[in-house]
């Protein structure tokens, strides 16, 4: 596959998106934006609902793959993770397979499989083939994502790598983001080398840094190329003095996705 050019960045106005826009054009790329609401300062980003298929199809026109971050980052009602998540996913991919689209990078999550156990120390590192096991209707979403792509992977041929991504913020907040944080710098490398990889076909990956505390197996994404350059653990002394050390007797310390595994079943649509 040829170095890919011009982007499709779907969610552009997100956290996760808003950081991409910043550093991903270093690498070479050309960003068209795509989100439900206006971006401050982009007046050429394209406006439009994931439920708008002809309107996604005009965006994926022409482009040479899609970094997939729209949707709803949180848990939410069922029917507005249908909604967005599960069947504007959809709508993506068919987008793609109409337009001739050759790769997608879709933005997974570690709440795809968030009733995993947190590993004890000495226990190996989560593997990328470990059950799904999702922690709300958000990581379900997650689940039918990976497994949506695996099926145009196989079915139509378009690659897919997808990045079950921890938590990408200019700086871990909690103790447990020191295992699964991703700096800025470390998301953009991933997704360029999720973006230029050769023979992908569908695969899954974490995306972290190289985190002194890590629990998962970065072996997929370094497959890619990926070599993360940066590690949680310069915060980790303010943060243990703020919150202590985990606690794996406590469910949301005990399983990967943490809050989400104990959070209410009632949710605001958001």
């Amino acid at each position: 596959m040829p170095a890919p050019r011009t982007i499709l960045l779907t969610g552009a106005a997100g956290i996760v998106g808003t950081l991409m826009r910043g550093l991903l054009p270093s690498y070479g790329y050309e960003l068209r934006l795509l989100d439900a609401v206006p971006i401050e300062d982009e007046p050429e980003a394209i406006v439009a609902d994931l439920a708008d298929r002809e309107a996604l199809r005009e965006a994926v026109r022409g482009v040479d793959a899609v970094i997939h971050l729209a949707g709803i980052s949180l848990e939410a009602s069922f029917e507005a993770i249908l909604s967005a998540n599960i069947q504007g996913t959809y709508h993506l991919y068919e987008a793609v397979r109409e337009e001739g689209v050759g790769r997608v990078v879709f933005a997974s999550s570690n709440h795809a499989v968030g009733y995993t156990r947190w590993p004890a120390p000495g226990d190996p590192p989560v593997p990328v083939d470990v059950p799904h096991r999702p922690d709300t209707f958000y990581g379900l979403s997650k689940c039918f994502g990976e497994d949506l792509a695996q099926l145009y992977w196989d079915k139509h041929g378009i690659e897919t790598v997808s990045v079950r991504i921890g938590s990408c913020f200019p700086e871990p907040t909690s103790v447990r983001m020191l295992s699964i944080w991703m700096s800025p710098a470390d998301g953009a490398r991933l997704f360029h080398a999720a973006l230029t990889a050769p023979d992908v076909g569908h695969s899954i990956v974490y995306g972290s840094s190289a985190n002194t505390r890590q629990v998962w197996d970065l072996t997929s994404a370094r497959a890619l190329g990926y070599e993360p350059q940066d590690d949680s653990e310069v915060f980790a002394a303010k943060l243990i003095a703020e919150h202590g050390e985990l606690d794996p007797s406590k469910p949301d310390q005990a399983h990967l996705g943490g809050a989400f595994v104990t959070s209410p079943p009632r949710w605001e649509n958001r």
